[in-house]
């Protein structure tokens, strides 16, 4: 049974929102912009700069495949120092930097954080 302890205390400390595959492409296209990236830092990285938020591994695959799929981004392998094996960075393509841009403002507007803050 719900009381009104619950519901406050639902507000006081919600839930976290998960990220739709529509919002993680703009959020990955977001971090992009600042410097590639890969798929656990870009997971971790939500969680930190929004706390609310969430992306699941099966979201935030399908986000990247529909982005290499539509030739915006690319991967790359990299060797990192202490890993066995290389990590699979991704980059915007030079001529997505526009587009990406603009997907990247959707975001921003909707996740509630001024462009500005976002490119300091």
């Amino acid at each position: 049974m719900t009381t009104f302890d619950d519901i406050h205390q639902f507000f006081r400390n919600p839930p976290p929102f998960y990220l739709n595959k529509e919002l993680a492409v703009c959020y990955v296209l977001a971090v992009l912009l600042r410097r590639d990236s890969y798929g656990t830092e870009l997971i971790s990285l939500l969680e930190y700069e929004y706390p609310t938020y969430r992306l699941s591994d099966t979201v935030l695959y399908s986000a990247l495949k529909f982005l290499e799929d539509a030739n915006t981004i690319t991967g790359y392998w990299k060797k990192v120092e202490g890993r066995g094996r290389p990590r699979r960075m991704y980059q915007i393509s030079p001529d997505w930097q526009q587009q990406a841009n603009e997907l990247s403002r959707l975001w921003q507007s909707y996740a509630g954080k001024s462009v500005q803050a976002a490119s300091h």
